[in-house]
């Protein structure tokens, strides 16, 4: 269900080589959620690093959302990079898991496969 490698970068070393590899693959970067910042902004100290990519290829959103609009729910695909136990690990859920227990239909699935390694090739680029 989750693809996550490890990483001999920092969160932020890895955070810029995603801005590199994204949009060599086709994607963009809609926003990053720092989870460390928004915590402390709360008033909570939280002691890992850790930031989240909200991703998208507008056409295969397209693709997903002509297919079920209730697919929004799962929508953008994200990716984590965070540290824990000293070591930075770069993750996502893979979508064909996810899209795959929110629908059966053959072209989500196909849709999420062509998703999912693409997604694997940009964490693997940014590792």
């Amino acid at each position: 269900m989750k693809y996550i490698v490890e990483s001999a970068k920092s969160v932020d070393q890895a955070v810029a080589a995603l801005h590199e590899a994204v949009p060599v693959h086709g994607f963009g970067i809609l926003h990053i959620h720092n989870l460390k910042e928004t915590m402390a902004k709360k008033g909570v100290a939280f002691d890992h690093d850790c930031q989240i990519l909200d991703v998208c290829n507008p056409g295969k959103a397209k693709a997903v959302l002509s297919e079920d609009m209730a697919m929004s729910l799962v929508l953008p695909c994200r990716i984590s990079v965070y540290e824990e136990g000293g070591k930075t690990h770069i993750g996502m859920v893979r979508p064909s898991a996810l899209l795959g227990v929110m629908s059966d239909s053959p072209a989500m699935a196909s849709v999420a496969a062509e998703v999912e390694a693409t997604l694997i090739a940009i964490i693997n680029a940014a590792a």
